[in-house]
């Protein structure tokens, strides 16, 4: 089969004559790949600063956001058929005894972090043609979601973030009920997303169907495209280099939440540093390793402390997290049909992904179509 991966001994990016694969277990199932996005992750293995295929392949096949439809089932399976969608989720876990959350099927909280992630650490991943998975590894997709569930992955890292926000967030009266009134657990509340990005947007989406008020704070002056986006969906935008800090918190209030999807140590500090009474703050990105920065830690410190503040880290998820993003992405479409397909900016053939890996990056999610 076709494939794109990266032979990290060569610091080469190529397609791959990959091996068609079989069903070798009675619970795994066979998926005909329709798309994978493309992601900074997939970004930053093409310049080699991570990345490891399986123990005795010399590559790597890139790719953990997709969209597949079943072509084959093994004698075990239950619940999938030939020609349900899916998308597969990311970590498998570690194989210690010892280690709780991968054996109660919570690698994403991996005690050891010896697990493994398809398409980034000693497993192949989706960029290629078909692949074999466990049933337990996959999320079944409505045929109506078909054009945006490729979008299910990057949602997860929101789902996940928010859940553990009102996990924490029930410690304060008045934030432990399921749903105000029915208009979002959220509802009355501030939350400010960094970065306009696909996981900035999607994390935003998911804060308004919680009723949040939504503020974007990110760094190009409007008119843009990101900015049309975010009106359309109801929330505010705000440029970064228009507005500091402290004149977006005094234009917003209190901030209740933030979720940062930037992935930009300089601005989350300054942002953290108005960070509201009780409030939250979602980290989602990995930056590189860059030189030193400023930051008025003693002041971000005093107001953790005296403000009851919670930093939360976000990364991969859980089988509910992945239910959750299909279900909230069918939300989505019914609320925004517009906006929610415009986050894909350009659907591509293979032959597009040198472009696409190593060239400037453009738009918002870029998607290779097999």
């Amino acid at each position: 089969m076709k494939g794109v991966g990266v032979v990290p001994q060569q610091k080469e990016l190529r397609l791959i004559d990959h091996l068609e694969p079989a069903i070798a277990a009675p619970n795994e199932l066979k998926i005909r790949t329709i798309e994978v996005g493309i992601c900074g992750t997939d970004r930053e293995i093409c310049t080699f600063a991570y990345g490891q295929g399986p123990a005795g392949c010399d590559y790597l096949v890139l790719g953990h956001e997709c969209l597949g439809e079943v072509t084959e089932v093994g004698p075990a399976v239950k619940g999938f058929k030939p020609g349900d969608l899916v998308v597969p989720s990311v970590r498998r876990p570690c194989g210690d005894p010892n280690c709780i959350p991968c054996r109660e099927g919570r690698q994403d909280f991996c005690e050891t972090w010896k697990f493994t992630e398809r398409g980034i650490n000693q497993r192949h991943g989706y960029m290629t043609e078909m692949f074999v998975e466990e049933d337990r590894y996959l999320t079944p997709v409505p045929p109506g979601l078909r054009d945006v569930a490729v979008m299910a992955e990057p949602l997860t890292i929101a789902e996940k973030g928010l859940t553990q926000a009102w996990q924490v967030q029930t410690r304060l009266p008045g934030w432990e009920h399921d749903n105000r009134d029915g208009k979002g657990r959220g509802f009355g509340r501030n939350a400010v997303v960094l970065g306009a990005g696909p996981i900035g947007l999607l994390g935003g989406m998911k804060l308004l169907i919680e009723g949040f008020r939504v503020f974007f704070y990110s760094r190009s002056p409007k008119p843009n495209f990101k900015a049309d986006l975010a009106e359309q969906i109801g929330a505010e935008y705000i440029s970064s280099l228009e507005t500091s800090v402290e004149e977006l918190a005094k234009r917003i209030g209190n901030i209740d939440l933030v979720y940062e999807a930037v992935g930009e140590g300089h601005v989350t500090w300054e942002v953290m540093r108005v960070l509201g009474i009780n409030g939250v703050f979602i980290m989602t990105g990995i930056p590189a390793e860059k030189a030193p920065i400023p930051v008025f830690a003693d002041n971000i410190m005093r107001n953790i402390t005296l403000k009851n503040q919670a930093i939360i880290g976000t990364v991969n998820a859980s089988p509910q997290a992945f239910a959750d993003a299909i279900a909230d992405l069918g939300e989505f479409k019914r609320r925004w049909p517009q906006a929610i397909n415009s986050l894909i900016t350009g659907r591509h053939k293979i032959d597009a992904h040198r472009e696409l890996l190593i060239g400037k990056a453009s738009g918002i999610k870029n998607v290779i179509q097999f």
